[in-house]
Order: C-alpha cells, then structure tokens, then sequence
C-alpha cells in the first residue's frame, strides 16, 4: 500500500474569478477565452480592475486534486508558494479540500504566491490572466523521494515545461513514481504550452502510462490531422486520451478503444472543465475501472464543474457517479 493513490504537481496559482462583459474585455486588452501570461506589473493592474472578486486555491493539476479529494482517495500536491497572505491562503485551502500539501510556503525571496485573473462571460467562457510568480521556481528539491516515490499515479502539468527548473522537477517525480510501481501522466495542457515544447513532449509521452489533451493538442504535438495523431501516440504512450469539446471522448489503451459521447450543458462558468474531467477519468484508473467507463466518470465530473462558478466540484461526485450508475 502506498502512502497516496494520487500525487500532482504542477504550478500553484491563487484563481481570481470575476464576471465581465465583452466590453470590458475589449477595454483591458484581454484576449477571451484563452489563458496568456502576463508580467508583475500587468497582473497587478488586472487584479485592482476586479470587482466582487471570488479567490479560490487553483492550478490545473492542483483543481484536479481537488476532484481526486473529493471521490475519496488520498491526494498530495507538491508545489511551490511564497509565505504571503495568498501563499498561506492556498496552503490552507488545499488542505481543506483535504490534500496534503507538502511543501510549507516560502519565507524570503522577491516573487509573490501565483495568481490567476480570471474573467468570466456571460457565455460561461473564461479569459486568463496568469502572473506565474514564485510557482514558476518549482524546481528538483521541491520533490521529496517520500511523496513521488509512495503513490499509485502521479499526475503531471505540462506547463512546468515552460521553465529549465519546472522541466527537471517534473522529471525527477516521474522517474521516482515508475522507479516505485507507480504510473505517471500528465496533462498536454493547451496547444501553445505544446508548440513550446514539442520535441521534449514527444520524447516525454513515449515515456508515460497516460496522456490526456484535447484534439488541437493532439494535433499540435504531431502536426497532423487527428486520426493521424491519434495512431502515432497509440503508438508512443500507454493510455491515450482525446477530448473533443462538446462531441465525445476517444479513449485507447493498445487494443481497448472507448468512444463516450459528450453530452451537450450550456456552462455557468468554464473553468476546471478539463482539470476535473481529468480527475474522474483517474479515478477510474485508480480504481480498475474500463476505459469507457473511466472516461464517463470524466465526463460527469466535468459537467458538474461547468454547471457553477469556480473550477472544483461543489457536490458530491461519489453520489453524482451512483446516480448516474457508473458507481
């Protein structure tokens, strides 16, 4: 038995959600519906153009957690945040949600916690500021041998490619899991982290139990049309996962196909779709289920987290998922 069934790591970013209209959007300069990077001094003025601001613990792979948390199962997060008022806000809050979150924050240093201004439409579309501060210094002695290496599944964030040190750390985690019997995945995470880092993530997936993206991921990393991708990293990973918005889910593991079909929610607030369809599909990894019926559990999962604001289930999923009979 291992400590945790499920450890992530990945970049620790306080979320910002507000409401705004088009022309708001238009007025600041936000691209819609996207998430863009953005230096101190940007952040710091898209932060006090906010109002009736909602803060909540966030980052793809740590929202995921938070899922994970939620299904019952055991869950660390390893990441970095600076000991400032946002800083000990996240820690608590992951801890709350009842992941163990492993690195106490930083005292010292001149980066601030993360934090992620993001803007919601009326449509339910968000638009993301990101300023990475000091999550962006995650690095190889972040990762402790007692966390990566004592879990069943590690889940990766591909945006930690973005810096030398964030690269090195994921790496060192998923050599310590598999070293350990476990399995490590990882999230492509958008199209523009993949152009980024194609090469490297090519070389990664061949080295991975699961992958998950969406089809313009999929096809960004090949750079060819989706079936086409799709057969090359049946090829290359263990278990492959596409998400095509609002039409199905293509799930392969060798010889096992599952094609789930998406059933169609107008959204409240986009955010966390796919960090908690991410969560229900590894759960039913974890817990030996089918790839379609894993794949449904994502879906579900994914549904509930549309259907308010914020990017982390407000109900119970274990109750969602026996209603739905998947459980």
């Amino acid at each position: 038995m291992k400590k945790y069934q499920v450890v992530g790591i990945g970049n620790a970013i306080v979320d910002v959600i507000t409401q705004a209209d088009e022309s708001f959007l238009e007025m600041m300069g936000i691209e819609k519906g996207i998430m863009q990077l953005v230096e101190r001094e940007r952040g710091e003025l898209l932060y006090a153009a906010m109002k009736d601001r909602v803060q909540a613990p966030g980052g793809s792979v740590a929202n995921s957690l938070a899922g994970l948390g939620n299904l019952g199962l055991t869950t660390a997060f390893i990441g970095r945040v600076h000991d400032d008022a946002l800083g000990r806000f996240y820690a608590k809050g992951m801890a709350g949600d009842g992941t163990d979150f492993v690195n106490p924050p930083v005292p010292g240093g001149e980066l601030p916690t993360s934090r992620s201004m993001i803007f919601v439409s009326k449509d339910g579309e968000r638009s993301m500021n990101t300023y990475l501060g000091i999550s962006s210094e995650l690095g190889p002695q972040d990762v402790s041998d007692d966390v990566a290496g004592d879990t069943d599944y590690l889940f990766l964030e591909g945006y930690l490619y973005d810096k030398p040190k964030g690269k090195e750390a994921f790496e060192r985690a998923a050599k310590l899991c598999q070293q350990a019997g476990g399995r490590a995945g990882i999230a492509l995470s958008d199209p523009f982290c993949v152009d980024r880092h194609r090469d490297d993530f090519r070389r990664l997936v061949k080295d991975l139990d699961y992958v998950i993206g969406n089809e313009h991921e999929w096809q960004s990393l090949y750079q060819a049309d989706l079936e086409t991708a799709l057969a090359q990293a049946v090829q290359d990973a263990g278990v492959v996962v596409c998400t095509r918005s609002g039409e199905e889910v293509i799930l392969v593991r060798g010889a096992e196909r599952a094609v789930v079909p998406v059933r169609r929610v107008v959204p409240v607030d986009a955010t966390g779709a796919g960090d908690q369809f991410a969560a229900g599909f590894i759960y039913g990894l974890a817990t030996g289920q089918s790839l379609e019926k894993a794949g449904r559990m994502g879906c579900a999962a994914a549904a509930e987290v549309i259907s308010h604001y914020g990017a982390r289930p407000e109900t119970d999923l274990n109750a969602l998922f026996r209603a739905q009979g998947l459980l």
